[in-house]
């Protein structure tokens, strides 16, 4: 019976012209082959079957597609238009934006293989055949519970086998609200055994502060999971507790925002990996914005919306410097920077310059959202094609029919730090202290009009009178953008299925993304999800 599934996922997949059919194997990757023979004796070496699984999730985490388009180009704060026949890539960019993807959706159907593939094998390094120390054991359940709060998160229903269950056995499906209590208890045994550490190098790992971070996005959006309706108050003073105790291990906001998306150490990095930022540097930039260490520029394609553009302080068509801008929108320079300078607002002075120019490598290019004319390191105009300057647009035409400068483009790492550090945040204190802005807005204890202004006086963005959840999904947007949570943060606050520029599709469904057609065909203990 298993062998004919397998069977109908190859014959499926050839007929949608999705996968070559020269190679009739199916890669253990697809987290359909696991363990066929339901033997397991445990894993002979605990450290290096961890060291593996730390590679596969900063592997996965610097990827521009999957978790990171699911979470950021399906959202308001990103599209990925088409100019010409670049960035047309089967209409995968489009779909996402447009809300109409399906079962079949390569993104999709990546993610849920990669996330799954992560939860079993951290469940083989815990079962106690592996005999792993308890602080191996807590490790590798912060790593299970991380991926796990993906599946769920995204999917609404995760599949999960035990390491005795062989290719015969179909994995038994955990509900959401099942998914959020086993995730919730990985992290609540592991979080006594992670290492206490403060801000630093051991950031990189998965530690009690790591742990405190997801428990308190749990609980923010456990009303979402459960499908209550409305947070209750307990589960926001969890919320705050939580970020207390973060606080608490010595992490907090630090000044100069940008500084905070380079390699150097900071207060306000909770779980890093060394993951490389080059994807999220380059694939907005356009192909003449240079470096010595990329000399063939950008990818031209990732841009965000005017409308998101809009959110921030400061200059409605500009982004020089001087145009009113809060710090987080950032500017364009009109010229580079001489090494020495602090480029990058962190108060520490930079000195990339590989090329011995005695110019700070990049620093022709804008932090932030970069608008208008661009410029060279020696202050002339940038071109785009051959006799037009290079100036990027507020408007698009729409997701098709672009020229090479439409589009507002978002940059947050830098190439001033490098153009392919390895230094990726993932849990940041900034977004705990806006969850507990969030969790005592809504019973969870505490002033959140006095949390977000903390936050918006460091940013040197001007303070609010008052707090509404309109403003705060906007505060989240101007902190948060590119890092994953923007999707996530727009179902909790109700507007994912609303409309935005170049969307119209409002269909409620879409909060969750459909089961793959080929994890459906495998295990028929899934079923798919509603309105798919």
């Amino acid at each position: 019976m298993k062998n004919y599934r397998l069977n109908l996922i190859v014959a499926a997949f050839c007929a949608l012209g999705i996968s070559s059919c020269t190679d009739l194997e199916i890669e253990e990757t697809d987290s359909i082959i696991v363990n066929q023979t339901g033997e397991f004796t445990g894993v002979s070496d605990v450290d290096a079957t961890l060291n593996g699984i730390y590679d596969a999730v900063r592997g996965q985490l610097e990827n521009q597609a999957n978790l990171y388009a699911l979470n950021e180009v399906s959202s308001d704060e990103y599209l990925v238009p088409t100019r010409g026949t670049d960035w047309g890539d089967n209409g995968v960019w489009r779909t996402l934006h447009q809300h109409s993807w399906s079962p079949i959706h390569p993104y999709v159907r990546d993610v849920w293989n990669e996330q799954n593939s992560n939860v079993f094998r951290t469940t083989e390094v815990i079962d106690s055949r592996s005999n792993p120390s308890a602080s191996q054991e807590a490790e590798a359940r912060f790593l299970r519970a991380f991926s796990m709060f993906w599946v769920m998160d995204l999917y609404g229903q995760v599949p999960f086998r035990e390491p005795d269950e062989g290719i015969d056995v179909d994995p038994r499906v955990l509900t959401r609200t099942e998914a959020f209590d086993f995730i919730v208890n990985d992290l609540n045994v592991a979080v006594s055994n992670l290492e206490a550490v403060g801000p630093g190098t051991g950031t990189n790992k998965a530690t009690k502060a790591a742990a405190h971070f997801l428990l308190a996005k749990l609980y923010l959006n456990k009303h979402i999971y459960t499908g209550s309706g409305s947070p209750a108050a307990s589960d926001m003073q969890e919320v705050v507790s939580h970020v207390d105790a973060i606080e608490g291990m010595g992490f907090g906001l630090v000044d100069g925002y940008f500084g905070i998306f380079s390699d150097k150490i900071d207060n306000e990095t909770i779980w890093y990996t060394n993951s490389g930022v080059g994807n999220v540097i380059w694939n907005t930039l356009h192909y003449n914005q240079t470096t010595p260490a990329n000399s063939g520029g950008g990818w031209n394609g990732f841009t965000t919306l005017s409308e998101f553009y809009d959110l921030f302080e400061g200059d409605p068509n500009s982004n020089y410097e001087g145009d009113g801008q809060e710090e987080r929108r950032g500017f364009v320079p009109k010229a580079g920077s001489a090494v020495g300078v602090d480029f990058d607002g962190d108060g520490v002075p930079d000195d990339l310059d590989e090329d011995g120019d005695g110019m700070l490598d990049g620093s022709q290019i804008g932090f932030g959202l970069l608008i208008g004319q661009q410029y060279a390191i020696d202050g002339s105009k940038l071109q785009a094609e051959v006799g037009k300057d290079l100036i990027f647009t507020k408007e698009l035409p729409g997701l098709l029919g672009n020229g090479q400068s439409t589009g507002v483009r978002m940059l947050k790492y830098h190439p001033s730090n490098g153009s392919y550090t390895g230094h990726k945040i993932i849990f940041r204190y900034a977004d705990a202290l806006l969850m507990k802005a969030e969790a005592a807005m809504n019973g969870g204890g505490g002033d959140a009009l006095e949390i977000v202004n903390e936050l918006r006086t460091i940013r040197k963005a001007t303070p609010l009178t008052s707090v509404s959840a309109d403003d705060l999904i906007d505060e989240r947007g101007r902190e948060m953008y590119g890092e994953f949570w923007r999707r996530n943060d727009l179902i909790r606050f109700g507007k994912f299925t609303e409309t935005w520029e170049f969307k119209d599709n409002t269909e409620e469904f879409r909060t969750l993304f459909p089961i793959p057609a080929s994890a459906i065909i495998s295990n028929p203990n899934l079923t798919q999800n509603p309105g798919y």
